[in-house]
């Protein structure tokens, strides 16, 4: 289409907020648009909208092999990470085959151990501060943030500690989409294989060794795919969930007790960063299994529909009053909807992660503070996930402790 909105750019940057309302009041709930290479594909702003493709798995289909664009797709084409095909996960598996998938997934993650979840990540939390804590100064996305979930996750899955920070690379590289993206998926895919061997001849208490233990009959190239997927999946929309959160305490008076011992409005804060500043804007997708209508739009089969988490969050069909605080109103798109949501074990160990995080900043360094004036502060160009390329602060410089319990 003539009209079509460009998914990219600094506008992604700079507030795609805005850049939704335009969409929306330009092209209505569902709005035409080019990926990387001028690829159309449709996304959907709409809360009800939304809300129709993500609970019909049989119109809206998540198999990638329907797309009628595929003959037009570039070799080495940047979103093909996010954009697959043939990919052997949980991402791409339909119908009963994928209810067994997250049934193994949601299984493994399950059984997970709370306790220890938050263990490790205060522990982790504590290193990463103790590296900073004597400066007086810090940038708490590259300095904590980014490094954060994927060191606990890393744990929990079955890696060793001294793999984490060639994962945080590798899984940045992939996620942003760019120039980097498929060496990223490749670094990430051979550590799985190379998990999944250690694992075969010693199992241990780790994610990885209880699927492959289970009996549902998946190849090891299957479960490492979706090691893959809870891997990118987890890390870092929880980065950005704790850098997200932590910007907002430091920005808005309304969180201000957060500053100050108020624990309740960590979770307050975190809640409404899910409905106002979700670190997962858009989601690629869904395939229509045949011609329909959606939004008032002609949708053909094979199109691809994109999922506009943010933008169907801030429908002002349901946000009559945008400034008005959530609550605890948790009908929010930030996980997903339908059978490919997010699953519940996993939304948990990704809210203790980063709730545990902000909590041990709070107590760490009580008397932070922006470095920089707010209006300053800028996002990654990413259409996908959004999240700060940095959060600079000060504080009161303290020595570390030496690793010791807090």
């Amino acid at each position: 289409m003539s009209d079509a909105v460009p998914l990219g750019g600094s506008r992604f940057r700079t507030g795609p907020d805005r850049l939704y309302r335009e969409m929306r009041r330009d092209h209505g709930a569902v709005v035409p648009v080019l990926l990387d290479g001028d690829l159309p594909a449709w996304l959907v702003l709409g809360y009800r909208e939304l809300h129709q493709v993500t609970g019909d798995p049989v119109l809206f289909s998540r198999d990638s092999e329907l797309w009628n664009q595929w003959e037009n797709v570039p070799e080495g084409w940047p979103l093909l990470p996010m954009i697959g095909r043939r990919q052997p996960s949980i991402l791409y598996t339909v119908g009963e085959r994928h209810r067994q998938r997250a049934a193994m997934v949601s299984d493994a993650l399950e059984a997970v151990d709370p306790v220890e979840l938050r263990g490790h990540a205060e522990r982790f939390a504590d290193e990463l501060i103790d590296a900073v804590c004597s400066e007086g100064e810090a940038d708490l996305i590259a300095q904590y943030a980014m490094l954060l979930p994927v060191r606990v996750l890393a744990r929990l899955y079955g890696f060793p500690d001294e793999d984490g920070p060639g994962l945080v690379t590798a899984l940045n590289d992939m996620i942003d989409g760019r120039e980097r993206a498929l060496a990223g998926q490749a670094h990430l895919g051979l550590s799985m294989g190379q998990l999944l061997a250690a694992r075969k001849k010693e199992p241990a208490d780790d994610v990885a060794s209880r699927m492959l233990a289970d009996g549902s009959g998946f190849t090891d190239e299957e479960i490492a795919q979706d090691l893959m997927v809870m891997m990118a999946a987890g890390h870092q929309p929880t980065a950005d969930w704790i850098g997200n959160s932590l910007r907002l305490m430091l920005t808005d008076d309304r969180f201000a007790a957060s500053l100050f011992g108020g624990r309740n409005s960590v979770a307050e804060a975190m809640n409404e960063v899910l409905w106002e500043d979700t670190p997962t804007q858009n989601v690629a997708g869904r395939w229509a299994a045949r011609d329909t209508r959606l939004g008032g739009r002609r949708i053909r089969a094979g199109d691809l529909l994109l999922l506009g988490l943010q933008g169907a969050n801030s429908d002002p069909q349901v946000r009559t009053d945008a400034s008005a605080l959530t609550g605890g109103n948790n009908a929010h798109f930030s996980f997903g909807h339908g059978e490919h949501r997010c699953p519940f074990p996993a939304q948990e160990i990704a809210e203790v992660i980063a709730r545990t995080g902000i909590e041990v900043v709070l107590d760490r360094l009580p008397d932070i503070d922006l470095a920089v004036p707010a209006g300053s502060l800028t996002r990654r160009p990413s259409p996908w996930l959004h999240g700060l390329t940095e959060l600079p602060v000060r504080f009161t410089p303290s020595p570390a402790p030496g690793g010791a319990p807090r």
